[in-house]
């Protein structure tokens, strides 16, 4: 069992650097930064997968952060929409969260995939879609689609994880109307709650590795930051190019589980 940096290679906390940038760039900019940051963390010795778990998301929570204040400082993002979405994506992580201690990530993972290949024939075949937003809900409408996107998603997050912010992005453009630069503001900072409730639900179980978890942290920081500012600057064409290459990488990466649990 570890708590800290005991063990650990310089060259594995370069690695685990490395990766929280990079993880914390992709986060930024479409979600998905857990395909990079995940398998760096299980390279330290004696980690546990729910202690890799908990550390992924304590650096996670420090890059969504950063990237929902960017966003928000240059977006300026609806905070009406976007704050109750948060609270219910937060109690919806954490109770994904509770769930996943009784119930392997397994049993969900093939409808995942199935659901992955059909956000990404949607997103590459409709390609004026999240170009400009153009709402397709108002009054109360609007606020209860938002709601259960957050529920939802807050409950995929704590559950199992992957693609959250990409499945935010692609549920806040097309079933909410919203442009990718837009939509991508907006998942940022319930991104950043769904963290929160998983996180939450960790703490208690002391399954955190602190200074790794600081590390990564920081490094995600500094990509979230950067990340923001490149989503910003380039514009929804950008982030859409960006979201099928990441969904894709998903779709192989889930895809290469299911195979393994069921058929290897």
């Amino acid at each position: 069992m570890v708590s800290g940096f005991e063990s650990i290679q310089l060259t594995t906390i370069i690695l685990i650097v490395v990766a929280g940038f990079a993880a914390g760039w992709v986060d930024a900019v479409v979600g998905g930064g857990g395909l990079l940051q995940l398998p760096a963390l299980l390279l330290v010795p004696g980690i546990t997968p729910v202690q890799a778990l908990a550390t992924n998301k304590m650096g996670s929570i420090f890059g969504t952060t950063t990237s929902a204040v960017t966003y928000y400082r240059r977006v300026k993002p609806d905070l009406r929409t976007a704050i109750p979405m948060a609270v219910i994506a937060l109690a919806g992580s954490f109770g994904g969260a509770l769930l996943a201690a009784t119930l392997p990530a397994s049993v969900f993972k093939p409808i995942i995939v199935a659901a992955l290949i059909a956000v990404a024939l949607f997103t590459a075949l409709k390609p004026r879609v999240g170009d400009i937003t153009l709402l397709r809900h108002d009054g109360r409408k609007h606020y209860v689609v938002a709601c259960l996107i957050g529920a939802v998603i807050g409950f995929y997050d704590g559950l199992i994880g992957p693609g959250t912010g990409s499945f935010l992005i692609i549920a806040l453009v097309s079933a909410m109307g919203y442009a990718f630069l837009e939509g991508s503001a907006k998942a940022k900072i319930v991104n950043m709650a769904t963290n929160a409730g998983a996180l939450i639900f960790f703490l208690p179980h002391g399954s955190l590795l602190w200074g790794v978890g600081v590390v990564l942290g920081l490094s995600n920081m500094a990509g979230g930051y950067l990340g923001a500012r490149t989503a910003v600057k380039q514009g929804s064409g950008f982030i859409r190019i960006v979201f099928l290459l990441v969904v894709g990488a998903l779709i192989i990466k889930l895809g290469i589980d299911v195979w393994q649990e069921n058929f290897a």
